[in-house]
């Protein structure tokens, strides 16, 4: 980073940051980051441009402290990170320009349903947690926002071209449970469902898919023998097979090793019918 990084940054005529909170009692627009890439690019360059979200704006400094402790153990589980920098003006010789950002926010805040993901203060505690964006990685979600957070805040800028979003859950309510700022992460994942099923945003395809797994999952002996097929198909189907048109996960990225056995078939066979090992 050094190497690549820092010249561009030496050598740019404006730098462009983010904020992480825009207090109102002083003026001043704060980052909190560890590598301090963003002071490089507020300070270098004669003029600073800050893009901040309108919900990044807070009253004061008694809040800031709140929520700077929040922010930081919630992300890395440290009581405080590397820099937390306050640019309340230009340095001398220098401009600096706030731009405050609505982008569809306000129109969230007036929907009951779903104006507290506005809360979110980007700790990426959510993601921490949730099994799905640890298997999966940020880039497979295509969005800006990644994780069980973006689930809920990406369809409200694009309804049509994130309607998938919502489905990349389990809905297991941990996001809920670490967040912070107690968004009801999980709930709005399923309310962003029942919108995209009004909207039209299933495609007939999803419609048959969540109907066969609907009727597999409610028959447990149906499921494991289903599960049994699938993890034989997998290591002997060929290349061709299983990576097409029909295979989405395929599409970008190679298909996990299949098991040798299931869950089931490994606790029948090590704990037995009684559950037990035969070890006292």
């Amino acid at each position: 980073m050094r190497e690549h990084t820092r010249p561009l940054i030496l050598a740019a005529d404006a730098g462009m940051t983010g904020g992480n909170f825009a207090v109102a009692e002083t003026g001043a627009v704060v980052t909190v980051t560890n590598e301090g890439n963003a002071d490089l690019s507020g300070n270098v360059p004669t003029l600073r441009i800050c893009s901040v979200g309108i919900e990044k704006v807070i009253p004061g400094l008694a809040e800031l402290a709140v929520f700077v402790r929040l922010l930081t153990r919630s992300a890395t589980g440290e009581r405080i990170t590397q820099y937390t920098s306050h640019f309340a003006g230009p340095r001398v010789g220098a401009e600096m320009h706030v731009v405050l950002v609505d982008n569809g926010r306000s129109q969230r805040l007036a929907d009951e349903r779903f104006w507290p993901s506005l809360k979110c203060i980007r700790c990426a505690a959510c993601m921490n947690t949730c099994p799905v964006y640890r298997r999966s990685g940020g880039l497979s979600y295509g969005a800006t926002y990644m994780g069980p957070i973006g689930l809920i805040t990406m369809p409200s800028a694009d309804v049509r071209r994130y309607r998938e979003l919502p489905f990349s859950s389990t809905i297991n309510g941990s996001c809920s449970n670490v967040c912070p700022v107690q968004i009801d992460i999980h709930e709005q994942i399923y309310a962003w469902r029942e919108v995209m099923d009004d909207t039209g945003g299933f495609s007939a395809t999803k419609k048959a898919a969540m109907k066969l797994a609907g009727a597999l999952l409610s028959h447990p002996g149906a499921f494991r023998a289903a599960a049994e097929a699938g993890g034989t198909a997998l290591r002997v189907l060929p290349h061709f097979a299983v990576y097409n048109r029909l295979n989405a996960w395929g599409r970008h990225r190679d298909v996990p090793e299949a098991p040798k056995e299931t869950f089931h078939q490994w606790y029948a066979r090590n704990r037995g019918k009684d559950g037990h090992d035969g070890r006292s």
